[in-house]
């Protein structure tokens, strides 16, 4: 029997215009991540949820809210689907991670799996997280249609592991704020059906960084 799962990345916060790494500092959303977040529940009303998740972060409850108001369902979060940690790079642009800490920044170029941040996660570990939290809504869910909330890491682990794609090769894909994304789990591992769904957001902003 396989769950589906519908994946969606939080809207727009002022940090993602500006470049600014989040990870896991709890920043909130924008007018325009609002706005996202709005036109999105829109289009996934049209779906019948079990459950709607979310990252614990304020960023991604905010958006997982959205979409609860139109089932009437409690928003349940996880703080294994947050952002991954960034250690030192948090709250600096990568720009500013090159001219402080050029070590570092050439890990982070390099999507270095085990590198850490110095005071952060790594890749590996961050990896070994967002598996533990598929693991256990799939358990918990079998055969049903669930809403998740989440980052754009989370997200590039998700489509990383689906399509094959090892962890250290360049971002080839996009990952806009607010667009649905969905996946099936069963016995014979993670299937990805559908990416980029974002026509209910002609708008409003769709690209943002990290």
């Amino acid at each position: 029997m396989s769950t589906r799962i519908c994946f969606i990345r939080h809207g727009e916060t002022d940090w993602n215009l500006s470049k600014r790494i989040q990870g896991q500092i709890d920043i909130p959303l924008n007018e325009t991540g609002h706005a996202q977040a709005l036109a999105m529940a829109g289009n996934a009303a049209h779906y019948e949820f079990s459950a709607i998740y979310s990252s614990d972060l304020g960023r991604a409850c905010a958006t997982a809210q959205a979409v609860a108001a139109q089932y009437g369902l409690e928003v349940r979060t996880l703080p294994q689907l947050r952002e991954r940690h960034y250690g030192i790079f948090q709250g600096i642009t990568a720009d500013e991670g090159a001219e402080r800490y050029p070590e570092a920044y050439a890990h982070y170029k390099a999507r270095d799996p085990d590198y850490d941040f110095c005071t952060g996660e790594s890749m590996l570990c961050f990896a070994w997280r967002v598996d533990e939290a598929i693991e256990w809504m799939v358990k918990h869910h079998s055969g049903q249609l669930i809403a998740v909330v989440c980052h754009a890491g989370v997200l590039d682990i998700l489509y990383r592991k689906a399509t094959g794609r090892p962890l250290h090769t360049p971002r080839d894909f996009v990952i806009p704020n607010c667009a649905l994304n969905w996946f099936r789990f069963d016995v014979q591992g993670w299937h990805l059906e559908a990416w980029n769904d974002h026509h209910h957001l002609v708008k409003v902003l769709l690209e943002s960084a990290e």
